[in-house]
């Protein structure tokens, strides 16, 4: 473990032997970190916080302070963070509230830019990008493989799916759905993620199914129930369609409907 001597570690923290952590940093009672993770200079964690494996957090990062909501009056709520996430220079990820389910996760390959932010109760999937100032509001939901541009942010209770893109300067009110590019203040459908899909893998023919989809969801006048009842018979034969489908239908009853953006 190298441990640089100016650090503060609390005497109930637990830091895996081959932890590393630069000068000045301090980690409070409750924290967990993780074999591999990396914690540079001058970085706050504070808890109860659970931090996984070959995790990178740079200077002047806050991780796992309390919620920045009014209602909080100091009950043990916690953040759970997964493996091989980067947080740059000035990220802030709040814990959760009594609110929702009392925690903020994040899942694993993540790289958080300088200066964006996570709100309490959120939970994020794998594999996003939030650019420089990127913006999360409380108890957002977000899907693997989203990327979401400088000074973005995303409203309270709204849901962004998988392979979504968020364009810089977006301000996102209402749901954005699976490989949707979602742009302006407030946030339209734009076009379909193409580009993001092709370096995932997806196929040609996966991707025309995917735009062909966008255009019976955005394009055809029709009503939303009617463009899902559509798209839930395409689904059956072309099952990249599955997390779009699966949004649409989502009845989930512990989150406030915002509906979608259209």
């Amino acid at each position: 473990m190298a441990i640089h001597p100016t650090a503060l570690i609390a005497s109930d923290a637990q830091l895996d032997a081959d932890v590393e952590v630069g000068a000045y940093t301090v980690i409070g009672a409750g924290v967990t970190i993780g074999a591999g993770t990396w914690i540079g200079p001058h970085a706050v964690i504070e808890g109860p916080t659970a931090i996984g494996r070959e995790n990178r957090i740079f200077q002047f990062a806050s991780i796992g302070a309390a919620p920045q909501d009014l209602k909080y009056r100091g009950e043990p709520t916690r953040l759970e963070i997964g493996d091989r996430n980067t947080f740059r220079e000035n990220c802030t990820i709040n814990r959760g509230t009594t609110k929702d389910q009392l925690v903020t996760r994040i899942a694993d390959d993540n790289l958080f830019m300088a200066g964006s932010h996570v709100g309490h109760d959120s939970v994020i999937g794998s594999h996003c990008v939030f650019a420089n100032y990127a913006t999360l509001g409380g108890h957002v939901e977000m899907g693997d493989w989203v990327h979401m541009g400088g000074f973005s942010g995303v409203h309270q209770f709204c849901v962004v799916g998988q392979h979504a893109f968020i364009a810089n300067n977006t301000a996102v009110t209402r749901d954005v759905p699976p490989f949707v590019m979602a742009v302006g203040r407030p946030a339209e459908p734009h076009s379909v993620n193409s580009e993001g899909l092709k370096r995932r893998g997806y196929t040609t023919e996966q991707i025309r199914n995917i735009r062909d989809a966008y255009r019976i969801l955005y394009r055809s006048q029709l009503k939303l129930h009617e463009a899902t009842e559509q798209l839930n018979q395409r689904a059956a034969t072309q099952p990249e369609l599955a997390p779009l489908v699966a949004f649409l239908n989502d009845s989930t009853p512990r989150r406030e409907r915002v509906g979608i953006v259209r």
